[in-house]
């Protein structure tokens, strides 16, 4: 990894920080992303929560992430690619997919939890997720695209048929 390179850190931070860690990145000034949704509370007040509990990705150097942690004391944990013995970093492709997909419909798709049968590669032509690539899957009857961070978060959107084309291989 090249110093001056930005990349997207994916890091974990502790069971319902991640709104304080993200206020924190704010005023720091750091690009990041922590999916939320305003749902009420037991008071029955509105309130911002995490969608997936413990994680945050930001987007820095390796040398601001890390200090960020150190030098800063943000409280995460940067997740580690035990293949490669660095810290996990998503490629901005798979990230902006990623978001695209996530903001387009939480109710209509949101965050899959676990794993599914995934089909064919496929490339959105039209509409909000215009460009986005992902696998589709069929669930009672509907198309879903469905994009996946490092093989553990997934996210999927309603998309008609149409506005699907397979992904050539080369």
């Amino acid at each position: 990894m090249c110093a001056e390179t930005l990349y997207w850190f994916a890091a974990r931070t502790s069971y319902g920080q991640e709104v304080g860690v993200r206020d924190r990145l704010v005023s720091k000034g750091v690009e990041h992303f922590i999916p939320t949704e305003r749902r009420r509370n037991y008071r029955g007040q509105m309130r911002e929560h995490a969608v997936i509990n413990n994680l945050v990705f930001i987007r820095a150097t390796k040398q601001e992430a890390c200090q960020l942690r150190t030098a800063y004391g943000l409280p995460v944990n940067y997740l580690f690619d035990y293949a490669s013995h660095a810290m996990l970093t998503v490629p901005d492709k798979q990230m902006e997919d990623f978001r695209r997909v996530f903001e387009a419909s939480i109710s209509e798709g949101g965050l899959v939890d676990q794993p599914l049968a995934l089909g064919e590669l496929v490339r959105v032509t039209r509409g909000a997720l215009k460009g986005v690539e992902g696998h589709v899957i069929e669930l009672q009857g509907k198309l879903y695209v469905v994009v996946a961070l490092c093989g553990c978060v997934f996210a999927r959107a309603r998309v008609p048929r149409a506005y699907l084309e397979k992904v050539k291989k080369c």
